[in-house]
């Protein structure tokens, strides 16, 4: 049995261009699949948020609609509402990552406002990434990494391979021109090689230690990727 680290964003909201907050928090498909694939394979998860507050579900990620039909979008409503590990979270200060075996970023566009300028999260994932543990992290998630810094003051991700949410989906949900910045955007400003694949489709991409997925479709593949390294 591994201990995996879920480390997801504190705020309920998404700070627009133009000062407004739009509601949100973490996507709900991209917590519930590979939290119920990592404890269906007998792994421990804890759940760490910023202050360890408990993290907000984006209601619009709950909605048949983006979950294939009622049945799923309801399941998946149910896990989010009676996870124990949801309910009490751990603060990411008090995170030791010798504790654990692995660490997980879901997404949502919450960590576009506070996991993408936390210094703790990004700490944490610099320590990860050069300890060689497995580190998975999908959709906006990738927002974290721009706030990891190596001792020389360039991105620890620098020079990785991956993806995250693209310009193009951005586009087709209908945020690129109200959002601050975008993500696919500051990834490579950071100095990371981007692979980007088709709005909507499946796509992991597996750089040394680093998993990432480019959207909620591709949290399977990322869980599926996470538990063969763990095996």
């Amino acid at each position: 049995m591994a201990n995996i680290l879920f480390v997801m964003t504190g705020v309920d909201y998404w700070t627009l261009a133009d000062g407004t907050k739009h509601p949100t928090g973490y996507w709900a498909e991209e917590f519930v699949v590979p939290f119920e694939a990592l404890q269906a394979a007998g792994h421990r998860i804890v759940v760490a948020t910023p202050s360890g507050v408990v993290p907000a579900v984006d209601k619009g990620s709950l909605a048949p609609e983006v979950n294939g039909g009622k049945e799923t979008a309801d399941h998946r409503a149910q896990v989010v509402s009676t996870s124990r590990e949801l309910a009490n979270p751990i603060a990411l200060a008090d995170v030791d990552l010798a504790d654990y075996d692995a660490v997980f970023y879901p997404g949502g566009h919450g960590p576009m406002e506070d996991l993408a300028v936390d210094a703790t999260s990004g700490a944490l994932l610099t320590a990860a990434v050069h300890s060689g543990k497995p580190l998975a992290v999908v959709c906006h998630a990738p927002a974290a990494l721009l706030a990891a810094t190596d001792a020389d003051g360039t991105n620890a991700f620098a020079g990785y391979a991956l993806t995250g949410f693209t310009n193009a989906e951005e586009t087709q949900a209908g945020f690129a021109d109200k959002a601050k910045w975008l993500l696919q955007d500051r990834l490579v400003q950071i100095g990371a090689d981007f692979r980007e694949a088709d709005p909507w489709t499946p796509n992991v991409v597996a750089d040394r230690n680093l998993i990432t997925g480019q959207n909620p479709a591709s949290s399977a593949g990322v869980a599926e990727e996470l538990l063969r390294r763990l095996s």
